[in-house]
């Protein structure tokens, strides 16, 4: 049971950082401000729901894909670390969001931002895309499998809680507050990077010294 639950916790705290909940109220609030409530609340259920789709075919479908490119799990690691890195690094940086809408939104908007660039690349980006189909590959049973697939559900239902009450938190958690956290999360992020860098140079090296 520990080993299933030691599993459940890598999955929610790598797929959380890399999903960034608390980085998507920002651009959330702002994309959304000449919506009406109800409007913004069926764009974070929409966003939710295309991102959840996104890492369900990447997590279900990707091996398929890479054995079909002849693509090995251990250099996904590698180039999964190094975009890791990457996005960890940005988040440091703790950059507020450019993109604003402050004017009334034009018909059709709202279905628009659900998709792109709420759901996809913000919440479901090339990094939670490459963590969670590392992860799946590192899923050697069904229960793992299994509990992957329920965090990575409830992740989701998260997000969508945090994103509908987008506004009262960024209040509570005023402009410093999310800097701050965003910054954990990015160090969270990096540190993730170099595990999953690591973990697959070291098969790869010891491939190429074996011939």
């Amino acid at each position: 049971m520990k080993p299933l639950l030691d599993y459940g916790l890598l999955v929610f705290v790598s797929m959380f950082t890399m999903m960034g909940p608390v980085g998507v109220l920002p651009p959330f609030v702002s994309m959304t401000s000449g919506l009406s409530g109800d409007e913004a609340r069926r764009v974070a259920r929409r966003a939710t729901i295309t991102a959840l789709c996104v890492l369900l075919v990447f997590a279900l479908g990707g091996q398929l894909v890479f054995r079909f490119f002849n693509i090995s799990v251990n250099s996904l690691r590698v180039v999964g670390g190094i975009i890791l890195l990457l996005v960890g690094y940005e988040m440091l940086q703790a950059r507020p969001s450019r993109t604003k809408h402050d004017e009334p939104a034009p018909e059709g908007y709202a279905e628009d931002i659900a998709i792109t660039p709420l759901g996809i690349p913000v919440i479901a980006g090339p990094g939670a895309i490459t963590t969670v189909i590392i992860l799946m590959s590192e899923a050697h049973d069904l229960a793992r499998k299994a509990v992957l697939l329920v965090v990575l559900l409830g992740l989701h239902v998260l997000t969508y809680a945090m994103l509908v009450s987008a506004k009262p938190l960024l209040a509570f958690l005023g402009p410093s507050g999310n800097k701050v956290l965003v910054r954990i999360m990015g160090l969270i992020v990096m540190v993730i990077a170099v595990e999953f860098f690591f973990a697959g140079l070291k098969p790869i090296v010891r491939d190429m010294l074996g011939r």
